[in-house]
């Protein structure tokens, strides 16, 4: 009997994973997807001026023009908020949320885009894989 419960708890556990994960792409794809549509984000990415940060936000590589910092601003804010709605569906700090986020959003960066390192200074993806934080998943 001790046997088939912890067969149904393991198989519960596994399902609990596989949701997270889920509700995780859903959340990365959600802010990733609607700043990918704004042709001034995809130029300032582009022209590296924008990059991902462990911390799940954009940040501004070197002196860059008003409007840029006012869009990252903005995107930040709608990062924010999704990261908040998700936290609360998972019972997890937004902290934390966003910090898993942007793991896999740097995980994402494609060649010749600009992330953070876990050095704290910005990279240029190439071939290889993104530096990340050590308690980055996967």
């Amino acid at each position: 009997m001790a046997r088939a419960f912890d067969i149904v708890a393991s198989a519960a556990s596994d399902l609990r994973c596989l949701m997270a994960a889920g509700v995780l792409v859903a959340a990365v794809a959600s802010p990733a997807m609607a700043q990918d549509r704004d042709p001034a984000y995809a130029a300032a990415r582009a022209a590296g001026q924008v990059g991902e940060l462990p911390t799940g936000y954009l940040g501004t590589v070197g002196s860059v023009p008003g409007p840029v910092v006012r869009m990252v601003e903005d995107l930040n804010i709608k990062r924010k908020a999704v990261y908040a709605q998700r936290a609360k569906e998972q019972a997890t700090t937004i902290e934390a949320y966003a910090f898993t986020t942007g793991c896999n959003l740097i995980a994402k960066t494609a060649a010749g885009e600009k992330y953070m390192g876990t050095d704290g200074q910005w990279h240029v993806r190439g071939g290889e894989k993104p530096m990340r934080d050590a308690r980055c998943p996967g």
